[in-house]
């Protein structure tokens, strides 16, 4: 989504120990692929989150932490939580946090969420997020 500066959120990148299980589970996920390029530890995969918001898939990643950091987590806008939650550990994540509705004491307005959180295939956390009414 653009904002009036033109700024918007494009991708953001995951090195994969396993390019493939990632890959399978993110597919699983309802991800679609959009360009896929390089070949064996240089293979990339972008996969689109159906919102124009992408992933990018690195080959030839570790399971140790990078000294560039590791994302948090990573939230996925969904309009079925739990749904999404069920389908995540279907296709192999570890469950973190089942759902849940989180009322906050935000400003300028008090809202609730509805969440959810998994482990995916390389160790990262995927929130699965709804802001209610």
């Amino acid at each position: 989504m653009k904002t009036t500066s033109g700024l918007g959120f494009h991708h953001i990148g995951l090195k994969c120990a396993d390019l493939k299980r990632s890959e399978t589970f993110y597919r699983a996920l309802g991800l679609t692929e959009v360009l896929r390029w390089g070949e064996g530890e240089k293979e990339i995969v972008m996969l689109d989150l159906g919102d124009g918001g992408r992933i990018e898939l690195f080959a030839n990643g570790t399971d140790e932490f990078s000294v560039k950091g590791k994302w948090v987590h990573f939230a996925i806008a969904t309009e079925d939580v739990d749904g999404m939650y069920e389908r995540a550990l279907s296709a192999g994540a570890e469950p973190l946090t089942p759902p849940k509705t989180v009322p906050l004491d935000s400003k300028p307005e008090k809202v609730s969420i509805h969440i959810a959180f998994v482990k995916g295939p390389d160790g990262e956390e995927i929130e699965f997020f709804k802001q209610l009414p």
